[in-house]
């Protein structure tokens, strides 16, 4: 196997659907020959969230997402936008109220107004897509929305704003709606009931990212499906934004591996060959399939939800090399074209 010889991912899949992946202001470098031959779609890990973006008010910080721009227009890339609105990672300053006065609807919509304006006003046509709203849905049984300053000053049309200032900001730009455990039955029948909603109310969404951090035992094939399914059924775009295949339940908290054994290799192939097997026979709904992430050399996984643990949830080792899972993603493309 190990004699084949590694072909770009991106290109493999050309015809069905773009490769994507997250990247920092550290791996934009450190991974450049992979994300330069295997990805044909970038999208920023954190930089471009609210924090990073505006830290201070009407202080915009555009440093990264210009470099981004930049290394995007010399490879080719195409580039999503994340995030909008989200209840985490956001500057303290947008929920003070001037001189100790209470925050209130009013001020709250002009702030998130100007971020979304001047972020895709100064961007227009640079980015194919946007996470507009991100993580809006609680996970707890018998709760809608989950609690967060947004919803709690705006109410519950703070969702339907995002998407209208951002249609009005760069109207060519598609509008997702983003959320993760979305392959959760309950859950996912609260996104569908939330997107369905909004398209009856004529607000400009034009798919759901489903961020697919998944692991080698959840969520089950059928529940995927089933999410796929659904979700399609509202006729509009799914992607695929965040991808990545832990090691470990989430719940598991060892600690005692220093590398992945073979047998934890191997399932993790299946499970990836399983997923891109039903991305492949949904590619009429589907239109970008996004790792959170380059190689193995870096994950958002290591340290979380364990501090101090590695972890290998990608297609591509610490050392920059295909894994298993590389080869069956591969082999489901050729099973389509052969």
């Amino acid at each position: 196997m190990g004699e084949r010889e590694t072909v770009s991912l991106c290109k493999a899949y050309e015809d069905l659907f773009l490769i994507g992946a997250a990247v920092n202001r550290y791996t934009l470098h450190s991974e450049k020959q992979l994300i330069q031959k295997h990805f044909n779609s970038l999208t920023a890990e954190n930089e471009m969230k609210f924090e990073q973006i505006q830290p201070r008010e009407g202080q915009f910080n555009f440093d990264y997402a210009d470099e981004l721009i930049h290394v995007s227009e010399q490879f080719g890339h195409k580039l999503r936008g994340h995030t909008l609105v989200w209840h985490n990672q956001t500057s303290d300053w947008v929920f003070e109220a001037p001189d100790g006065k209470e925050l209130n609807r009013e001020l709250l919509l002009e702030r998130m107004r100007r971020h979304i304006s001047t972020l895709l006003t100064r961007y227009q046509g640079k980015f194919f897509s946007w996470d507009v709203v991100n993580e809006a849905i609680s996970d707890q049984k018998g709760e809608f929305l989950r609690p967060s300053p947004w919803l709690e000053v705006i109410g519950e049309d703070f969702i339907d704003h995002a998407f209208h200032y951002a249609h009005e900001a760069d109207p060519d730009a598609l509008l997702f709606y983003n959320d993760y455990n979305e392959s959760d039955p309950e859950k996912r029948d609260k996104i569908y009931q939330l997107v369905q909603s909004m398209l009856k109310r004529d607000v400009p969404i034009h798919g759901v990212g489903l961020q697919a951090h998944w692991n080698l035992y959840e969520p089950s094939l059928d529940h995927i499906k089933q999410a796929i399914e659904k979700y399609a059924s509202l006729d509009l775009q799914l992607q695929i934004t965040e991808m990545d295949v832990s090691m470990f339940r989430f719940d598991d908290h060892r600690t005692d591996l220093l590398k992945p054994t073979e047998e934890m290799l191997e399932k993790q192939a299946e499970r990836y060959e399983q997923m891109f097997k039903l991305f492949v026979e949904y590619k009429q709904h589907i239109s970008s399939v996004t790792f959170w992430g380059v190689s193995d050399a870096y994950t958002w996984l290591s340290d979380f939800p364990v501090r101090g643990r590695k972890n290998w949830p990608l297609l591509f080792d610490t050392n920059h090399q295909v894994k298993p899972a590389y080869w069956r993603v591969l082999d489901q493309i050729s099973s389509v074209k052969g």
